[in-house]
């Protein structure tokens, strides 16, 4: 594999840049594996490389129905943080943040990670009360998420309006200061990448239509549209249509799936530098290193699959973001869509060997983005030894069948 580097830059400078070798390998599809992963979105891609890294497990096909990265990892809004509530997940994404702090340097790739802070900016009292347990939880495990002054809400954000004699003054805010944005595509190319050199085989415009099972249920290898594939082991990533694809190996699951839409405006000078959260307004922002600024709100109501934008949520997100920032008032919004994503029914993920014999899972990615070292990790860990790791061992599927469910608040700051 070619090594990235500012002297391959140079070199391949001189030849304008016309040797380069392909990223990662476009092979046959064999007709057997010792794994299968279903979908190459960042979750997957991670868990591939993680399998051939820790656990030597190299005999892997990556299957995704349209182009690598594609799905969710390409629709969100880059976020990553670790300012949760429960203790399990405090430590699981505070694990990922650590990973990705090294990530580039591992995956040869710029990522670019920027750990610029978020602030969120606490209007009411009931969200006041709430963080403030937040905080606490988080100073309990190690973590770095701690309650702030309003004059130092202002001094992080001084583009902010004078909020304090509007219906909801700006009472206070929390920031975690190693929370940050990365470039989705590369997360994405940079896994891929490792997991070929590994000897991984990735496969695009491969759609599973359906999971082979023998007559005592467990799982044999899975169909798709360019012939049956033999495996051992199968692990469903798919953000957003786990369910449909669950339903193939007759699983239901208890996820739903919603929409969720964010909007970029058109490139402006650098105002906001940090990420902002406003959960009582129902809106977060933050700027691109192109000077975008990427915001979005709420998710649509009802359960649904769709993509496209429903124009009565991107009101409410712009009219909050014009209530929060008016210098935005005359700024063009340059495009706007939407993403799948799925909710458990405790707000918690779900990363798990399955009822049906040799399948597993990794759904319940609300903001799957901020989880994709250390998800891709720890279920790589589950299928390889059939045992969940310590970190993902809460995030068990069994853990509905005792309702032992994990609430977790913080799953999403604007809710």
């Amino acid at each position: 594999m070619q090594r990235y580097s500012i002297f391959s830059l140079l070199r391949n400078a001189l030849s304008y840049h016309e040797g380069w070798e392909r990223a990662w390998r476009a092979p046959e599809l064999k007709p057997a594996y010792d794994v299968v992963i279903i979908g190459a979105g960042g979750h997957g891609l991670a868990c591939a490389y993680y399998l051939a890294r820790d656990h030597g497990i190299t005999n892997v096909a990556v299957l995704e129905r349209g182009w690598l990265g594609g799905g969710n990892t390409g629709r969100n809004t880059t976020t990553i943080r670790s300012n949760y509530l429960r203790d399990e997940s405090i430590k699981f994404f505070d694990a990922s943040v650590q990973l990705y702090e090294e990530l580039s340097r591992e995956l040869n790739i710029n990522i670019m990670f920027s750990q610029r802070s978020q602030v969120d900016v606490i209007q009411t009292w009931p969200k006041l009360r709430d963080l403030r347990r937040r905080s606490m939880a988080s100073e309990l495990q190690g973590a770095d998420y701690r309650l702030i002054s309003t004059e130092e809400v202002y001094r992080r954000i001084p583009i902010l309006a004078d909020l304090q004699r509007s219906r909801l003054p700006v009472i206070g805010g929390a920031v975690q200061e190693r929370a940050g944005v990365a470039r989705h595509d590369a997360i994405a190319w940079g896994y891929a990448r490792q997991a070929d050199a590994a000897g991984v085989e990735i496969h695009q415009n491969t759609e599973v239509t359906g999971i082979a099972r023998s007559p005592r249920g467990e799982v044999t290898g899975v169909e798709t549209n360019r012939g049956a594939v033999r495996a051992g082991k199968v692990a469903i990533v798919v953000a957003g249509n786990t369910t449909q694809v669950a339903a193939m190996a007759e699983l239901r699951l208890p996820i739903q799936s919603y929409n969720l839409q964010a909007f970029v405006s058109e490139p402006i000078k650098p105002v906001v530098h940090v990420q902002v959260n406003c959960p009582d307004a129902g809106m977060y922002v933050s700027q691109s290193d192109k000077g975008e600024l990427l915001a979005g709100g709420a998710i649509d109501q009802a359960s649904s699959f769709r993509q496209t934008p429903r124009y009565s949520v991107l009101e409410d997100a712009v009219t909050a973001l014009i209530e929060m920032f008016p210098i935005f008032r005359r700024v063009k919004l340059m495009r706007q869509w939407g993403g799948t994503i799925e909710f458990a029914y405790d707000a918690s993920p779900i990363i798990s060997k399955t009822p049906v014999p040799g399948l597993y899972v990794s759904c319940g990615w609300w903001g799957g983005f901020k989880a994709i070292p250390i998800g891709g990790r720890t279920l790589a860990y589950t299928v390889a030894r059939d045992e969940p790791h310590p970190l993902n061992a809460p995030y068990s599927l069994q853990r509905f069948d005792r309702l032992n469910f994990l609430m977790e608040p913080g799953t999403v700051t604007n809710r």
